[in-house]
């Protein structure tokens, strides 16, 4: 029987980036969940933790680090790798890896995505 694929969880409110990383995904063997939001991420990491997530920041309702928080507040999900897709600047990077209470993110990448830097990103982190 062939290993179980791995599943990337896309957050992002945009439907057409959660289109494109799921279906970019997809095409590399991997299986995809995908969330508008924080709070919809959140129920499905709840149903079964991805072996990965891709992570918007700016988004309505529970934003991408109140979600990061949580992923890495907790035993179970803390050590699922994280990568954070944004348009926000190269500051935020700097916040967000400097937080006392939360490790640094796996990975960081800027929007627009670059294919082939992220497919890189998550052969190395899943």
């Amino acid at each position: 029987m062939a290993a179980e694929k791995k599943t990337i969880l896309v957050v992002d409110d945009e439907p057409d980036v959660r289109t494109f990383l799921s279906t970019l995904f997809e095409d590399s063997g991997y299986a995809t969940v995908k969330a508008q939001d924080g709070i919809e991420a959140l129920s499905k990491v709840k149903e079964k933790a991805p072996d990965l997530v891709t992570l918007d920041i700016t988004m309505p309702n529970k934003s991408g680090v109140k979600f990061y928080r949580e992923m890495k507040e907790n035993a179970e999900w803390r050590k699922v790798p994280i990568i954070i897709v944004t348009g926000v600047s190269g500051e935020f990077k700097t916040f967000i890896s400097t937080r006392k209470q939360v490790p640094p993110p796996e990975g960081y990448l800027s929007k627009p995505i670059d294919k082939t830097e992220i497919l890189k990103l998550v052969k190395k982190l899943a």
